[in-house]
């Protein structure tokens, strides 16, 4: 049995030899000077001149916050960040509409100059006027097929296919580079996105123009009544592009919708829901009556009730800014413009 012989340097009995530190200095020098040197190569690239090594990156500032118009929903969030897109996702009668008027209402209230495009046609100026809404200062944009002009407290109201043929071709969904050309045909039982293809289109094209013009206090898109199978259709580079080009702005971006389609480009996230709600004991047919001045018909849906308002509870699913809130849910109440 034989052993394998080991040798090294101990065994020899030759001493090890450390490097000592001056050539440890002397190799960090050299390492800082050949760094030196490709920093200044690259800043002589005038493409690259603005690149700055990440331990020479400042902080970056947070967002300025302004009040939603909600106390309750403030002292959740902190307010609606300027800079920032913000989404308010959740299902039909959750009160994402209710916040949408507190919000725009406060930003007009406050002298700025808002938008609004509506993908769907659902706004309604008369309860935008009953939440304290300056409607002088609301830009309304109707996205889709020409519609009859309503007798409604003014709002400066603009309609993507109003004019000349050009314009229509600009604005439609197959000219429009942000949506796809090709889009697959769902069943007619579903819900055929093809339907919505031409408002989306419209809608990324408006967009894109208001948050180049950099004149507006608050941004809003509203997406409510758009499928969800529809709206996640919407390709994640145009949120991308609407999120660098709010970034330095003093816009609030905000998008209302039935679930979550902007991902990460979102920087805050909230999610709507009704809790509970009041019901009055006027009926539809008394109301209709008082409004009209004639006398009531009992022929006319004498089973319904009037809703006077109802508790609308905000959940905080994501916030990507710096402030972190204690709690992440927040109740309070909507009334109805007839419940006094």
């Amino acid at each position: 049995m034989s052993a394998s012989p080991v040798f090294s340097s101990a065994a020899m009995g030759r001493p090890f030899i450390f490097s000592p530190q001056s050539s440890l200095r002397s190799i960090a020098e050299k390492t800082a000077k050949k760094t030196s040197e490709i920093l200044a190569q690259v800043g002589a690239v005038s493409k690259l001149a603005a690149v700055v090594p990440a331990s020479r990156l400042e902080v970056r500032p947070a967002p300025e916050m302004v009040s939603s118009g909600i106390p309750q929903l403030d002292v959740l969030t902190g307010g609606l960040a300027r800079g920032c897109l913000t989404e308010i996702c959740g299902t039909a009668s959750s009160g994402r509409t209710s916040v949408l008027l507190f919000a725009l209402a406060r930003a007009t209230q406050r002298g700025e100059v808002c938008a609004l495009v509506d993908a769907s046609d659902a706004f309604d100026p008369v309860s935008a006027a009953a939440a304290g809404m300056e409607m002088s200062r609301l830009l309304w944009v109707r996205c889709g097929e020409k519609y009859p002009l309503r007798k409604q407290p003014s709002a400066t109201r603009t309609s993507c296919r109003k004019t000349n043929d050009s314009y229509h071709e600009s604005l439609s969904g197959d000219s429009y580079q942000g949506m796809p050309s090709r889009i697959p045909q769902v069943a007619e039982n579903g819900s055929s996105f093809s339907r919505w293809k031409s408002q989306l289109g419209q809608m990324l094209k408006v967009t894109d123009l208001l948050l180049q013009s950099n004149g507006f206090g608050m941004i809003a898109l509203d997406l409510g009544d758009v499928p969800a199978q529809s709206a996640r259709r919407i390709p994640l580079a145009s949120w991308f592009r609407f999120r660098r080009a709010v970034e330095h702005t003093p816009t609030a971006l905000l998008v209302l919708e039935q679930q979550p389609i902007a991902g990460s480009c979102s920087s805050v996230l909230l999610k709507v829901s009704s809790a509970r709600s009041q019901v009055s004991g006027r009926k539809l047919s008394a109301l209709s009556s008082q409004l009209s001045g004639n006398p009531p018909m009992h022929s006319e849906l004498p089973h319904s009730e009037l809703l006077d308002q109802f508790e609308i509870t905000a959940e905080l699913l994501r916030s990507r800014l710096e402030r972190k809130p204690v709690q992440s849910t927040a109740s309070f109440k909507s009334r109805a413009a007839w419940a006094g």
